[in-house]
């Protein structure tokens, strides 16, 4: 019998999405661009795939989120690093469905707004396809937008408590492994965001943290080498309490 597909999906906002290798050149048009350089620990593997915007399993690659996060320019982000750690102790395909959305807060992902929306039905139909696929995780790396002001940044444990809630539910999965992110940066409530972020406790629901990690210069993205970090320690994450 066919070893099932195990998908997982990426969501949350732009270190997500991937912004590893964006160059900025003012003498460009536009002046934003992907360097290109794509890591070994990201390079694609004939077993993993991801689901496009168009809802079709394809070859991965870097940019994972190029057609989802279509309105800013996408680089390296963790998906790539993570499937291919993963890869290596797991029989059968991996697939990764990209949802993140670069600048989104939190409220713009709950139940009935279009990002919640878009990445129940890409999930969903990502077991459709082909019917062999089995949703594994969420990866969830969110949070920046919240730490702009206080007022967001007190309501985030509640808010992402309901999210993990509504897609468990939506998605007929009570007991999902979901891996969030603890935030590398932020504004000036980031604090209370990680510390949000880090007391949430429900079942099958772990964090691991981004504090630390080289930042671009722009003090809020995540290197390419960082992100090859970050990868590998949600890939350690996922095999350590979820890997059977």
């Amino acid at each position: 019998m066919e070893a099932k597909r195990q998908i997982f999906i990426l969501s949350g906002q732009s270190n997500m999405a991937g912004r590893g290798g964006i160059v900025k050149d003012t003498n460009r048009t536009p002046n934003k661009y992907w360097d290109g350089v794509v890591p070994p620990e990201c390079r694609p593997d004939p077993s993993i795939l991801r689901f496009s915007a168009a809802l079709q399993w394809e070859p991965a690659r870097e940019p994972l989120h190029a057609d989802i996060d279509s309105g800013k320019v996408c680089g390296v982000g963790p998906g790539m690093v993570f499937a291919n750690a993963v890869r290596r102790r797991v029989v059968g395909e991996l697939g990764l469905v990209p949802c993140a959305v670069g600048g989104t807060a939190i409220k713009e992902w709950a139940r009935g707004e279009e990002l919640y929306e878009k990445m129940v039905k890409r999930a969903k139909e990502s077991v459709k396809v082909q019917d062999k696929g089995e949703i594994k995780a969420l990866l969830w790396f969110q949070g920046e937008s919240d730490a702009i002001n206080e007022v967001d940044a007190a309501a985030y444990k509640v808010n992402m408590e309901t999210l993990i809630h509504n897609v468990r539910q939506d998605l007929n999965l009570p007991v999902l492994p979901i891996i969030q992110v603890a935030l590398a940066s932020g504004s000036d409530y980031i604090e209370k965001v990680r510390e949000a972020q880090k007391a949430i406790d429900l079942p099958n629901v772990i964090c691991v943290d981004a504090k630390g990690l080289q930042l671009k210069e722009d003090n809020l993205h995540l290197t390419t080498e960082s992100q090859v970090q970050l990868g590998h320690m949600l890939a350690e994450a996922y095999l350590t309490h979820f890997h059977a």
